[in-house]
């Protein structure tokens, strides 16, 4: 039994179906039995946990041949990142109770960084369970694909994407929700022992003018990419209803100053086959 916790996510529910597809059984864990009903009618086991609770929690992982955690995104985290540490507290405490076989986690590109950002979160779970008495995968992608997914509205209406990634030209590690799931899956079934850390990109690079490219040729209409001035960001971010845009910004900067980056060599990069051009279709299709 495989137990999945954010399976009502993009990259949790791509991971319970490349299982299920396999005929692997799995162990649903969500904090709403509602939202993950369709998944109960697919066959999946449920149980219900919340994040924080590490009671309910242990008893979603009891049993289970392996487990896959998944951070829930805290995008505008209160000042040493509160919610994320009692999140990986319970988590911690719950696996060391439950002692499944082996867990997978899903972490993220830069997470190594020693500069604190939006991406610490990560940071802190590596650091926390890594001290588990069971084995640990810590699969770290890149930049999700899909968070083009709030450039869709702009490209088809004005023919323009903002973008915070820069300069424009730049290539960044980006890899679809699809390949984090499937590799996610395969490394559930694997067996090892200790840590290990599995770096996961697309393809190929992607660029702020590769994904406006993708838009142009999916929506048939010429798109481009335009640079948000570094100075607005704090303004912008705080108009949109942030209270704490610092860690956002430096999570950008990283990426655009190169220290959020990859570990290990290109050659041991292991590489999704979705490409851009599937995954901003769907996005404009979805959006229709």
């Amino acid at each position: 039994m495989y137990a999945i916790t954010g399976i009502t996510g993009q990259v949790g529910g791509a991971l319970a179906r490349e299982l299920l597809a396999s005929g692997q059984p799995v162990r649903a864990v969500a904090r709403d039995a509602a939202r993950a009903a369709s998944w109960v009618a697919q066959g999946c086991q449920l149980a219900t946990a919340r994040m924080d609770d590490e009671a309910s929690l242990a008893d979603a992982f009891s049993g289970a041949t392996g487990v896959f955690v998944l951070l829930p995104p805290v995008f505008d985290p209160e000042p040493d990142f509160p919610e994320a540490r009692a999140v990986i507290d319970a988590i911690s405490a719950a696996i060391r109770k439950a002692r499944p076989e082996r867990v997978v986690c899903l972490s993220t590109i830069g997470a190594q960084a020693r500069e604190s950002n939006l991406l610490t979160q990560h940071t802190l779970m590596q650091q926390e369970l890594s001290a588990l008495p069971v084995p640990v995968t810590f699969l770290r992608a890149g930049w999700f694909m899909e968070n083009a997914a709030w450039d869709v509205g702009s490209a088809r209406d004005d023919g323009v994407i903002a973008s915070y990634l820069q300069p424009l030209d730049r290539p960044v590690p980006m890899v679809a929700t699809e390949d984090i799931g499937r590799v996610a899956a395969t490394l559930l079934q694997q067996t090892w022992s200790g840590v290990r850390i599995v770096e996961l990109e697309g393809p190929r690079r992607v660029s702020p003018d590769d994904i406006a490219a993708a838009f142009a040729r999916v929506l048939g209409r010429p798109v481009r990419a335009e640079a948000v001035n570094r100075q607005d960001w704090e303004s912008l971010f705080l108009a949109q209803g942030m209270k704490h845009p610092l860690p956002r910004i430096r999570m950008l900067d990283g990426f655009n100053e190169g220290w959020i980056s990859f570990e290990r060599p290109d050659d041991e990069i292991v590489r999704g086959t979705t490409e851009l051009d599937t995954v901003i279709e769907a996005l404009v299709k979805r959006s229709s």
